[in-house]
């Protein structure tokens, strides 16, 4: 029997007919085809793989062997969880290990073919080649299954509780056999989610006949209970039976919060009936936009996007409204519905804001979860899993999406609870926050991700800035509002691009197309326009709007290609803008800003056309919880949030001919494209109500209020629209002006006998006073220095003084040199050759740049000691960091020369660290008791080259960071 995509007659008669949850299952959009419901607490869906970065969801199109269904799975995620409580319908002869594509009689599991198999919204079937029939369906906490079984045949199914999708460690399990239709049980899980806990109850349609748990791979027939962490229940069904469903309730609160769940929720035995009310369910949803004109493949395209839009943030409350707080207690409130899986760092940008337009009840709930992540942690949320913090990505990127609702009339939370939570969160030490209230930005040598994280932190503290002037508390409004700007002091007005800063000077080598240590899943590029608060103030520094407009033709227009390290998120690129991964979403509705949107359109027009399909690869990065979908739902309807934080909207082009909104408020907004032909998306005109309408950029007042906007579409573009000033969206800080710091100019940090070191700033009409040896003085001229000297400097402009910037350039060894004969890596250089001999020692964290990289490659250097040294000791130190596939050398060997030609051995070190050893480790390798005259010292490091079998790099090449070698 083999299955289409939609519904079984192909007519398309609602929103959710539209539904292909394939798309995303393929290429790298990691989202799972199961039955789900909006926001629903359980994901049934197949499990094909596990422990893959393209199986994060569990699922991927290119698989062809099915394990079994589990109950929880992400949407889109870069990190994998869950596949908690996977059920295995057996036909035959018991098997209680997984089996696989090459080998599958080696375990449970079947092949089986996409012909074969059928998905629509809440709803996922599959005729599996072993001859089993599964159908899936869920309502919010219950997942329904039924499986129909081959005649004469054996019929089972296993409960397992130890396989999930990820590799994970099982803290604790139990299952119960309480009758012989029902069983409970529970896992409590270590992955990502640092302390998961799933209960379940399980129900069936009909007897199991016999029973029986696994434990630790031993099947003890009859017995009912067991506890451990390898745990499998084997019910054993009538041969007679056809078909067998089972209905399963999950809570993280206990056992009787997933039979409530479960019994309230699916009160009856009817498949065809919960299916129907899933798909119900999803029409409700989906219709709140309703879409004419356009193919059947575009409309596929945008209520697929809009379903995965809506699959998560997901329930965390139980029917009875009791819940886990991250405090790990079971606590009960009426007042809203807990929900878990925050993909921040991602969803802030589109997911969010559109909530606050089709979701807004919703929207109060998330918000409300949020406050309660905070009152137990203290801080709010950065990416939360399943009542943990998982601090994965960067910001604090709660305080848009809050400021986001309440500055588009959402209120039903505590606002001023809302604003101590963002300015407690903002004031912590954590995350490089030390070095950016104390300096103004992030040092790259102190913290990871510095341009990323302060630019980012000079977005958010804006957004506290707007609740803390809406609630007229003028204190935080100011401190914010300089933080805000706080992303000026990294700006190279040089090269026009942000810059990591180190020593008080910009980092070099400098390339924007370089994807490395100082930025977040990205080169430079694709976060140099990451100034939303902003923008024209931005525009300034580049220039004014020629040069901003000629800037972002660069990043569209640009082949040169990416550099530096692979980052398999950077994806869908057009020039260096990469729609895959979300810094860059936003960028493309800039043109807006300078008075050129029909570039705007071009580009929205063609990542809408080239860059979404009715295919399983049909998204070009991952799906991140709903984030790409949402850029998909607003840019079709013609607008995007440039700025959440702000009630603006800034006008792209719509794709279909028609868009009607259904809002909760009762009014009705409706967007319409007038052209001659489909193809047609450069704007000529709008008109708002009827009324010519001149501005490239609406207000979520003009959405709320219902009306109409009329688009007038052609084929070539007007590029007198939006050209004026007066019609252009403007986003700049007018208060609370910062003076920027100035920056350092030098080689190098070290030198050798003299060296001239300069200063500069961005600012205009500044006065650069700098302090050496306590005394100060007003900045001319580039300065010699003979000596290790720390240099201060601070930037005054109309009395406004900037942060202090200091500075300290060591002189070395004169005649002491390094060659290098296997080549670093040049993401990881720390600075050059002379890194390694320059006396400054890298920490624990290698993204902080004096670590130097040597890839898939042995470390081979030769040091001249510059004369005839007699040495007792030499030594090199390296790192290890295993999940970021660096790993200790297997041995490293000393060598020493008098004329550089004719090489002794002094002694050789063979690592005693385990590679499976994790975090940041170093390890100084050092050869002792020796007495040896030499000049030269040759140092090798042996790499393992490849990263072992059982990593997650496995067959690929691998790191060794060495910083400093000496001898004593």
């Amino acid at each position: 029997m083999a299955f289409s995509f939609y519904s079984c007659d192909n007519k398309y008669d609602t929103p959710a007919d539209y539904v292909n949850p394939f798309i995303g299952t393929g290429g790298h959009g990691h989202t799972f085809p199961g039955a789900t419901l909006p926001f629903g607490m359980v994901q049934l869906s197949p499990d094909t793989r596990k422990g893959t970065w393209d199986g994060c969801s569990g699922y991927h199109y290119s698989d062809s062997f099915i394990l079994g269904f589990s109950h929880q799975h992400l949407s889109g995620t870069g990190v994998g969880d869950y596949g908690d409580i996977r059920f295995v319908p057996i036909s035959g002869d018991l098997k209680f290990y997984p089996g696989s594509p090459d080998n599958p009689d080696a375990g449970y599991g079947s092949a089986f073919s996409h012909d074969n198999e059928k998905a629509e919204a809440g709803y996922y079937a599959v005729n599996l080649d072993n001859g089993i029939e599964v159908e899936l369906t869920a309502s919010e906490r219950t997942g329904f299954h039924k499986y129909t079984f081959p005649e004469k045949d054996s019929r089972h199914i296993l409960i397992d509780l130890f396989e999930s999708v990820v590799d994970e460690k099982i803290i604790a399990s139990e299952i119960n056999i309480i009758s012989n239709t029902e069983v409970i049980g529970y896992r409590r899980t270590k992955a990502w989610a640092e302390d998961q806990v799933t209960y379940f109850y399980a129900v069936f349609d009909k007897p199991f006949i016999s029973s029986g748990i696994v434990v630790d791979g031993e099947y003890w027939q009859n017995k009912k209970i067991a506890v451990g962490d390898s745990l499998i229940a084997v019910l054993n069904f009538d041969d007679m039976e056809g078909t067998v469903m089972a209905k399963v309730g999950i809570s993280s609160v206990d056992f009787n919060g997933a039979m409530s769940n479960c019994r309230q929720e699916i009160d009856h035995w009817d498949f065809n009936k919960a299916r129907a009310d899933a798909k119900a369910a999803w029409n409700k949803r989906l219709g709140k936009i309703m879409v004419k004109g356009g193919s059947d493949d575009q409309k596929a395209v945008f209520y697929t996007a809009l379903y995965h839009s809506l699959v998560a943030p997901n329930l965390y409350s139980d029917v009875d409204y009791r819940y886990r707080t991250h405090g790990r207690d079971i606590v009960k409130d009426n007042s809203f519905e807990m929900h878990t899986v925050f993909s921040l760092w991602d969803t802030f940008r589109a997911l969010h804001p559109l909530f606050t337009i089709i979701e807004r009840d919703k929207t109060a709930d998330l918000i409300n979860s949020m406050l309660d992540m905070y009152k137990h942690d203290g801080l709010l949320p950065v990416w939360e899993l399943s009542g943990n913090e998982t601090n994965c990505m960067i910001g604090y990127n709660a305080v848009p999406v809050i400021t986001d609702a309440w500055v588009k009339g959402i209120n039903e939370f505590d606002a001023h609870l809302a604003l101590r939570a963002m300015v407690e969160t903002a004031n912590t030490d954590l995350f490089g926050l030390e070095y950016y209230k104390m300096k103004g930005y992030i040092p790259a040598d102190k913290e990871g991700e510095s341009v990323s994280r302060t630019l980012e932190y000079s977005y958010d503290d804006w957004c506290i800035a707007q609740l803390a002037k809406g609630l007229n508390d003028v204190e935080v409004y100011e401190e914010f509002t300089k933080r805000a700007q706080y992303y000026k002091n990294i700006f190279d007005a040089s090269t026009g691009f942000f810059r990591g800063k180190s020593n008080g000077c910009f980092v070099t080598p400098f390339d924007p197309t370089q994807v490395n240590f100082m930025l977040t899943e990205a080169n430079t590029w694709q976060y140099n326009f990451f100034v939303p608060q902003d923008i024209n103030t931005h525009i300034e520094l580049l220039g004014g709007m020629a040069g901003y407009e000629a800037k972002l033709d660069t990043l569209f227009n640009t082949t040169v290609g990416l550099s530096g390290r692979h980052q398999s998120d950077i994806t869908g690129l057009i020039g260096q803008y990469a729609h895959g991964n979300e810094p860059s979403h936003h960028m493309a509705y800039l043109y807006n800003y300078v008075g050129a949107p029909w570039k705007t359109q071009k580009i929205v027009n063609e990542i809408c056309s080239d860059l979404y399909a009715n295919a399983p690869d049909g998204l070009s990065g991952n799906e991140d919880c709903g984030q790409m979908s949402a850029w998909y739902v607003l840019s079709a309807m013609g607008y995007y949030p440039v700025t959440p934080g702000s009630d603006m909207y800034v006008l792209g082009t719509p794709v279909f001919d028609e868009m009607t909104i259904n809002l909760e408020n009762g009014n009705v907004f409706t967007i319409k494209a007038e052209r001659d032909n489909r193809d047609d998306f450069y704007v000529q005109s709008v008109k708002y109500n009827g009324i010519k309408y001149s501005p490239s950029f609406i207000t979520q007042d003009m959405i709320m209020r219902g009306g109409e906007l009329v688009f007038t579409l052609s084929d070539t573009p007007d590029k007198d629209y939006g050209k004026f000033d007066s019609d252009r969206p403007k986003q700049q800080i007018t208060d609370y002006q910062i003076t920027p710091v100035p920056y350092f100019e030098a080689p190098s940090k070290t030198f050798t006998g003299t060296m001239n070191v300069g200063a500069g700033d961005i600012s205009k009409g500044s006065v650069i006073t700098i302090t050496n040896n306590n005394k100060s003085f007003e900045y001319v001229k580039q300065l010699e220095i003979t000596k290790t000297t720390e240099f201060k400097a601070v930037s005054t402009v109309d009395g406004v003084s900037s942060f202090p910037e200091d500075a300290v350039f060591i002189k070395i060894p004169k005649g002491k040199s390094i060659t290098v004969n296997t080549k670093y890596n040049d993401q990881y250089t720390a600075g050059g050759d002379v890194a390694l001999i320059n006396s400054i020692r890298g920490g624990s964290n290698f993204r902080t740049g004096n670590w130097q990289g040597y890839y898939g490659v042995d470390l081979d250097v030769v040091i001249d000691l510059g004369v005839m040294t007699r040495i007792h000791k030499a030594g090199a130190g390296f790192l290890q960091d295993e999940n970021s596939w660096i790993f200790m050398p297997v041995w490293v060997s000393f060598e020493g020369s008098k004329d550089g030609v004719n090489y002794t051995l002094l002694g050789k070190v063979d690592t005693d660290v385990d590679p499976h050893d994790q975090g940041g480790i170093i390890k100084d390798f050092e050869v002792k008791g020796l007495n040896s005259d030499i000049k030269y010292l040759r140092v090798k490091a042996k790499s393992l080259e490849v990263c072992p079998e059982w990593h997650k790099g496995a067959s690929n090449p691998c790191w060794i960071f060495a910083d400093e070698i000496w001898v004593k």
